[in-house]
């Protein structure tokens, strides 16, 4: 029976796969893991469509990715102080700009933890660039995620404004109605007093036909015959209705349907039937007081 060595999953030194576990290679997997942008004076290295691209040439010559230009390559310990520069850069940046609402805390301590990376090398500093990373995503991220939920709450209280302005107009435009109104139905309650309706007849008649205080006159003493003024009055005899005492007094229905209410309504009438029928007031109150009615 031939003997099998088990394999063993820890790299052996010379190997073609602890060949490639290089710092350089540990942090592109750690920027592809994470699809960081990393902005700043000393590098920005960016994912873009599963592309890195790096536009300080040095950083980007060493990382092994595309870059501006060609230039010498860094490696072993001064492309880890690089990338420890470029990772410090760029949480600066994000700290600078994160919502005042996100805590940053944690991205300030692994900021100062890379500060002596001039006397850091090996594991240790790349552990410590690979925390910051992450840890300026996290922040990164929260500080985008309070932004969209402050320009929410900005747009809900904006639309809860709007709505209470909405409703105060609302309320106002109501109130308005309301007295004008009230307003209307207390000048209608004193034209349908008997001084009102005079003074509306006497209004009326002038405007619209010409006619003076003469045949206002001939006008009232005819008015006052039939109905007193009074535009509920009703003939127990014939069922002559209003003021002018049209008969029936749904005749008055063609100039407003109002007529049973309204005095106004009942004078235009009244004036009209007076003019096409007679001429004047006077002629009707003569034919009035000849045969006793009109």
């Amino acid at each position: 029976m031939t003997r099998t060595t088990p394999r063993s999953s820890t790299p052996v030194p010379g190997s073609r796969r602890a060949t490639h576990d290089t710092p350089s290679r540990r942090m592109r997997r750690t920027l592809r893991k994470h699809g960081l942008l990393l902005a700043g004076g000393a590098a920005v290295v960016a994912i873009a469509g599963g592309a890195l691209t790096v536009t300080q040439p040095a950083l980007g010559e060493a990382l092994g990715v595309p870059s501006a230009s060609a230039t010498p390559g860094l490696s072993g310990t001064e492309l880890d102080r690089a990338q420890a520069a470029a990772t410090i850069t760029s949480a600066r940046a994000v700290l600078q700009d994160a919502n005042e609402k996100t805590d940053t805390g944690r991205l300030e301590q692994r900021i100062a933890s890379l500060a002596d990376y001039s006397s850091l090398s090996g594991s240790a500093l790349t552990e410590r660039i690979a925390s910051t990373v992450d840890t300026t995503q996290d922040v990164a991220q929260a500080s985008a995620d309070q932004d969209h939920d402050d320009a929410r709450a900005a747009a809900e209280r904006r639309a809860a404004a709007q709505r209470a302005s909405d409703r105060a107009a609302a309320a106002k435009a109501a109130a308005e109605q309301a007295a004008a109104e009230r307003a209307a139905a207390e000048a209608q309650a004193q034209a349908n007093t008997p001084a009102g309706a005079k003074s509306v007849a006497a209004s009326m008649a002038s405007s619209r036909y010409g006619w003076g205080a003469d045949q206002f006159q001939c006008l009232d003493s005819l008015w006052t015959k039939e109905s007193g003024w009074d535009y509920r009055a009703v003939n127990p005899n014939g069922g002559a209705t209003g003021i002018p005492q049209a008969l029936p007094g749904s005749k008055m229905a063609s100039v407003g349907a109002d007529w049973q209410t309204n005095v106004s309504t009942q004078v235009a009438w009244g004036l009209q039937y007076i003019k096409g029928s007679y001429g004047t007031p006077c002629s009707a109150w003569s034919h009035s007081q000849a045969v006793n009615w009109y």
